[in-house]
């Protein structure tokens, strides 16, 4: 039985995917009750590595097949001379199917069963195994039920989930009302893709996976929901260079932004794209900000305008262009801005750039990202006429003004706001946070989807998105597309962050931390 303890499964599914990856499974011969024992013997497995010393244990039961799962971790634990006491929240009498067969398989041993109340808690157990509620939560919970859930969470006990700690979402990966926080999750069959963004990780603890023996051709027959990428794919798509190759084979970024008290965005996000391999890097920025950019970075040809049709032949010449760093949202950026978005030239947008598009198109309009062109003589911008080859980078704050709502409105279902932002503004886009997402179209013009998994909270200082832009611009200016240069630019900024971390701590990261090991990243074989 596999069982992933550093590694996970790049695929990942819905809940509703997984179920029916499960129904394939039986249908492929595998029984149901075959696939609820391998769930409870692996969680049991962990159970007795990760908490040897442990006698008495709670293990509370709902009435779906986690709940099962929890039934057949009962039996085992009784067996192996262990003290379970089954909890359950649903009398079991009355169950059906597989969890049927296995509560009375408990019943059979005299394996002691009580209701799960908040009046009587498993206060004196030494563990909790979680398998009250599954997967097929949608909406809010009840709110008996959310104090349960809370009053189970003030237990000073280790928890072990059962497929998903209850009351998280399993395709948000948000709070339903209240989530009992697990140590340790065993997730089956298909890794959820809840489980890794938005709250996801901070209630799942160390996460393994167990597909339980479902043959590989089930897998191919449904589709994942999303993927993670891996640092094979970008070592593919950049290939050792050819003994021949020169600067201008491996493209021009130039990075615009820096307006008055923002000189290191800009600066950071061009260093960046360096590092990250782009033959040529320009910077349009203010005037007083080019000692500082060529003192930090010689390599940087950097232009200082007052005058946004002064930078008209710096951007003619880009292959690339990043905007938007540390750019500020007055006349002088938002001529910029128009200026890019009119180039017709492969962009990434970020920062005070994402801005200025929510701004000058508020929900309701109908955007077609092509330009916002220069304004008129009335300081009025023309409508976009045509889809655009960019890649947008909102964190949820800017998000959710691209969208018209609030940062905790983006946060509450992340995936759907993924899609509407793809939907209104074409292109690829890139939503921050824990489990960035990333949507857009692959070489072959099929719809992809991403999650990065790597990255830690050492991310959260000044700067790390700037860095971002730069690498993802690299990556698009030495030939990948949109979408490849989001996806793997992400991934390989969170492992640089990762690495960093593990060499020197999280506190105190800086985004310019990551430059040396951006390089080393990008050149590892």
């Amino acid at each position: 039985m596999k069982g992933n303890m550093t590694g996970l499964p790049t695929a990942l599914y819905t809940a509703a995917q997984t179920r029916e990856l499960d129904r394939l499974a039986i249908a492929a011969g595998t029984p149901g009750e075959q696939l609820m024992m391998r769930a409870g013997q692996a969680a049991f497995d962990v159970l007795s590595e990760r908490w040897p010393e442990v006698r008495r244990i709670a293990v509370l039961c709902g009435g779906g097949n986690n709940g099962g799962d929890g039934y057949v971790v009962a039996a085992l634990a009784h067996e192996a001379g262990l003290q379970p006491t089954v909890y359950y929240s649903k009398d079991p009498a009355s169950l059906q199917g597989d969890a049927l067969t296995m509560a009375q398989r408990c019943r059979a041993r005299h394996i002691p069963m009580q209701p799960l109340t908040a009046g009587a808690l498993p206060a004196d157990a030494q563990l909790l195994v979680d398998g009250v509620l599954g997967t097929g939560l949608s909406g809010a919970l009840r709110q008996d039920v959310a104090e349960l859930l809370a009053a189970l969470d003030s237990l000073p006990l280790p928890r072990l989930a059962l497929d998903i700690p209850s009351g998280l979402g399993a395709d948000s990966g948000m709070s339903l009302g209240a989530v009992l926080r697990a140590d340790m999750t065993c997730t089956f069959i298909g890794l959820k893709r809840g489980l890794l963004t938005g709250e996801g990780p901070v209630y799942t603890g160390e996460l393994r996976f167990f597909d339980l023996q479902v043959e590989r051709d089930v897998y191919t027959q449904l589709p994942p929901d999303c993927c993670c990428s891996l640092p094979a794919e970008l070592h593919r798509l950049l290939p050792p260079r050819r003994a021949d190759g020169h600067k201008g084979r491996y493209g021009h970024v130039l990075v615009i932004g820096g307006d008055y008290g923002f000189a290191g965005a800009p600066i950071m996000s061009a260093q960046a794209a360096a590092r990250c391999g782009a033959g040529k890097v320009s910077l349009v920025t203010r005037p007083e900000h080019v000692p500082v950019a060529l003192a930090r970075q010689p390599e940087i040809m950097a232009r200082g305008i007052s005058r946004p049709e002064d930078a008209e032949d710096l951007i003619a010449a880009a292959s690339v262009i990043a905007v938007g760093p540390g750019l500020g949202q007055d006349d002088w950026g938002r001529e910029l801005l128009a200026l890019a978005l009119a180039s017709g030239k492969p962009l990434v947008v970020d920062a005070d750039a994402l801005n200025l598009l929510a701004k000058e198109h508020p929900v309701g309009a109908v955007v077609r990202p092509r330009s916002l062109s220069r304004p008129d003589n009335r300081g009025r911008t023309t409508a976009p006429t045509a889809d655009r080859d960019w890649v947008l980078t909102p964190h949820p704050g800017e998000a959710g003004r691209l969208l018209g709502v609030s940062a905790a409105d983006i946060q509450k279902d992340r995936f759907a706001a993924l899609e509407s932002l793809a939907a209104r503004y074409g292109g690829t886009v890139l939503l921050k946070g824990l489990g960035t997402l990333i949507q857009g179209e692959d070489v072959q013009g099929e719809k992809g989807r991403a999650l990065i998994r790597e990255g830690n909270p050492g991310m959260a200082s000044g700067g790390m998105g700037d860095v971002l832009t730069g690498v993802i611009a690299a990556l698009r200016a030495q030939g990948l597309c949109g979408y490849d240069a989001a996806r793997l630019g992400a991934m390989v900024h969170g492992r640089a962050a990762d690495l960093c971390a593990a060499r020197n701590g999280q506190r105190g990261l800086l985004a310019t931390d990551l430059l040396e090991v951006l390089r080393e990243l990008l050149n590892a074989s």
